[in-house]
């Protein structure tokens, strides 16, 4: 199977954009899929995260867009608003070479009304939450009826989340004379019985769900019931990874662990289910930006999270799924990168090992806590970045320009000082070298000539704090 995007029947334009973007080589999923979704056929791909399926999707969808024609002509469904992001991002980077293609994010956890005003403007492609998109359905703020392709991205988890009915709804508002494609990383018997309908004549393709062993090192580790979340920061000291996601079942376990990590003196946040979009907004800014470098999570929090250079993830409680302990480890390794899998396990844990096993055909390999050198009484470190949030964000026409500006003139910081900048609606987060976040922060104060909390940005005055971690 040739695996050079120029054996695809794509414009040069586009072929010379995916060359500037970094896509060389088509992976398994883009290779096996792009034929049958460029002849416009129906498709189940089942592929893990970090696969290249957003890719496979949007040179599809893209290819057979009218950019002159302002009506919804693709739609891709996503479970989560970190997810709809990501895949917004990434299809307009591919539509750079397709002239001037408009996407649209519909999710909820952000206000209705400016969603209604982009809608009247018109979008091309629209990526959204099930719930969401059904709101406009029914506020009858949205138009379907022109919708060529149909995107359900990580079908399996939208149903887990319970949103059938709403997607059920969705297709029906779609023509019958479309494309869909259907992306999940499983597709058991009861989804494939609940999708059936969605689909015409479907290609079918499995990427395998495996990782690569030179690329992610498994390493196993067995505990005794009431050391494993000691045993969690004794890795952590030992390894030292700049940036690592630690994985339980349960969100009780979360904060349990949470109170010990941060005891030990570690940055550590935790994602789990019931916290408000806001918190959990803030929590991947902070992680992301390196103002946090322990996240610990529950599989259905970081289900779609797309961290990049991620050094390590720690599973604190071994999966009872295999598939989920392989989505778990391929969050590490990725784009060339080295990756590093730690698994802590106890006595009655050791049957999902061997599902593993027999999953991956090859053996677990086992390591000893105690011959970690480590000082188990040490302290961890601090995360490198602070995090500044300024409360001022697009709705005050703040851009990251203007916030750099106002970092590297008054409060004297070099370029290499400043990290992240992420522009919200209402409010803007920028990351700060650690070491010198709080002079920054008085030189910003005194330069505002209002006292305590206040910064100047762009000739103007906001209130601003750190967000402790």
């Amino acid at each position: 199977m040739t695996t050079s995007f120029a054996s695809l029947p794509l414009s040069p334009s586009f072929l010379k954009n995916l060359e500037t973007l970094g896509y060389h080589e088509m992976t398994d999923i883009q290779a096996q899929s792009l034929p049958p979704v460029l002849e416009g056929r129906d498709l189940i791909a089942q592929a893990k995260t970090g696969s290249g399926k957003t890719a496979a999707f949007g040179i599809g969808l893209l290819q057979k867009l009218n950019p002159a024609w302002f009506a919804t002509q693709a739609l891709v469904l996503c479970p989560t608003r970190e997810l709809a992001d990501q895949v917004a991002n990434e299809l307009r980077r591919l539509a750079r070479s397709v002239g001037n293609v408009k996407v649209l994010v519909l999710t909820g956890g952000a206000p209705m009304r400016p969603q209604i005003a982009s809608l009247e403007h018109g979008a091309h492609v629209v990526v959204g939450t099930p719930g969401r998109i059904r709101d406009h359905i029914s506020r009858q703020t949205i138009n379907l009826s022109t919708v060529q392709t149909l995107v359900l991205d990580e079908a399996d988890r939208m149903t887990d989340m319970g949103f059938y009915d709403e997607i059920a709804g969705i297709v029906s508002a779609c023509p019958k004379r479309r494309q869909t494609l259907l992306f999940s990383a499983t597709y058991p018997d009861d989804i494939r019985q609940a999708t059936e309908a969605f689909l015409y004549e479907p290609v079918e393709i499995t990427v395998e769900a495996k990782h690569d062993n030179s690329k992610i090192e498994q390493r196993f580790y067995e505990i005794g019931f009431d050391e494993r979340d000691a045993a969690v920061g004794r890795l952590l000291k030992h390894y030292q990874p700049e940036s690592a996601i630690v994985f339980c079942n349960t969100k009780v376990h979360c904060r349990e662990l949470l109170e010990e990590l941060r005891g030990q003196g570690f940055s550590a946040l935790a994602l789990y289910g019931e916290l408000e979009q806001r918190e959990r907004d803030e929590i991947l800014v902070l992680f992301a930006n390196r103002s946090c470098s322990i996240l610990i999570a529950t599989d259905v929090a970081a289900r779609g999270l797309d961290i990049s250079n991620l050094a390590a993830v720690i599973n604190a409680d071994v999966s009872k799924d295999t598939e989920v302990h392989i989505h778990r480890i391929g969050r590490t390794g990725r784009g060339g990168e080295k990756g590093l899998s730690l698994t802590l396990c106890a006595p009655n844990e050791k049957k999902w090992v061997k599902l593993i096993e027999e999953y991956q055909q090859a053996p677990a390999e086992w390591h000893d806590l105690k011959a970690l050198d480590d000082d188990e009484y040490a302290q961890g470190d601090a995360a490198p970045m602070m995090t500044l949030c300024i409360l001022g964000g697009k709705k005050d026409k703040l851009r990251p320009g203007d916030v750099l500006g106002a970092l590297t003139g008054d409060a004297k910081l070099l370029k290499e000082q400043v990290g992240k900048i992420n522009v919200t609606e209402f409010q803007t987060y920028v990351a700060i070298d650690r070491r010198i976040a709080y002079e920054a922060f008085d030189r910003l104060n005194a330069a505002s000539g209002l006292g305590a909390d206040f910064g100047s940005f762009k000739g103007r005055n906001f209130k601003m704090r750190f967000i402790e971690v």
